[in-house]
């Protein structure tokens, strides 16, 4: 028996796409909303992000919206003002959203954020938790965090039920980005140096976050709750190298230098923010999550790694 519609957003997205199946698999009926120039059969055209868009036509009838599509960190920004783009997608772009969401009579409404909204740092052993006050640093966390806000405004004003999901780093079958070049150094035996490193991290899988998704769509203990998701276990960053090469079955070859020493390097050649993420710790505290929801992480880190190891070396290998 169907558990009714939803709409995913950004259905064509690392994180969308796979939300198609496993909440399909979950008994949803599914709906996914896409910018894509060349939709996939079945999916519904979506209007750009912004505080114009109409999406009456593909939210009526809908029981539920998972929102994950969004402006996400650009690697080359073109925008004049960044901080005010980020805003008229995430911030002005989902309002309109779930404005409309609510006057359709959409129940519930889960809000894929980030842990960006907490900060960018952490010391070890003092992870962030869900009731922290919020810190955001650059222009994709501040909306964020703005959206949120609005988004518990409506709720006030509606009652539609929100949910937001803040996830660290995801990776998984088909990741981009830091993480498949990470996996493309150990592959090619490139000489990495964070052999002295001494952070740790908290990362999720996809399979995990799917699973949170899909109970927060269910539980009734979910509304309006803010989650904070992970695997359960937090690794440093040599400890991630040598779990991707094990999957691999290439040991990485791990030179020893200070982070003081990589930090500086990198704000030398305009790579701070990378050597933070490699050097810095990131933690979150995900037991109210488990507690709340009854949840576990489906997916051991172990199990996930291999599994995204796999489609590397069987997609991008080369």
């Amino acid at each position: 028996m169907s558990r009714g519609m939803v709409l995913i957003t950004g259905a064509t997205g690392f994180i969308g796409g796979a939300l198609l199946t496993s909440l399909g698999a979950r008994g949803w009926d599914i709906a996914g909303a896409t910018r894509s120039a060349h939709p996939l059969p079945g999916m519904r055209r979506a209007p750009e992000l912004d505080a114009h868009a109409d999406w009456s036509p593909l939210v009526g009838g809908c029981a539920a919206v998972v929102h994950a599509a969004a402006r996400v960190h650009v690697m080359r920004e073109t925008a004049s003002d960044s901080l005010a783009e980020f805003r008229r997608v995430n911030v002005d772009g989902t309002l309109a959203l779930a404005r409309h969401a609510a006057r359709a009579g959409v129940r519930r409404f889960v809000f894929l954020s980030s842990v960006k909204v907490n900060g960018e740092e952490t010391a070890p052993g003092r992870p962030f938790g869900h009731d922290d006050v919020p810190a955001p640093v650059d222009p994709y966390g501040i909306s964020k965090l703005e959206a949120e806000r609005g988004l518990r405004d409506l709720e006030a004003e509606t009652g539609m039920e929100v949910v937001v999901i803040r996830p660290p780093l995801v990776y998984g079958p088909g990741v981009k980005a830091n993480f498949r070049r990470m996996m493309r150094w150990v592959s090619r035996g490139v000489p990495l140096p964070f052999g002295a490193i001494r952070n740790k991290r908290s990362l999720v899988a996809l399979d995990n976050l799917l699973d949170l998704v899909g109970t927060c769509l269910e539980h009734q203990a979910a509304a309006g709750e803010v989650f904070l998701v992970s695997d359960g276990e937090d690794l440093s960053t040599p400890e991630l190298l040598e779990r991707v090469g094990r999957a691999l079955g290439r040991p990485p070859r791990l030179v020893p230098v200070p982070a003081t020493l990589l930090r500086l390097g990198a704000r030398l050649v305009g790579n701070g923010d990378l050597a933070r993420r490699l050097c810095g710790s990131l933690q979150v505290d995900i037991s109210r999550t488990c507690r709340l929801l009854s949840w576990r992480p489906p997916v051991v880190v172990d199990e996930a790694l291999a599994r995204t190891v796999r489609h590397f070396l069987e997609h991008d290998a080369a």
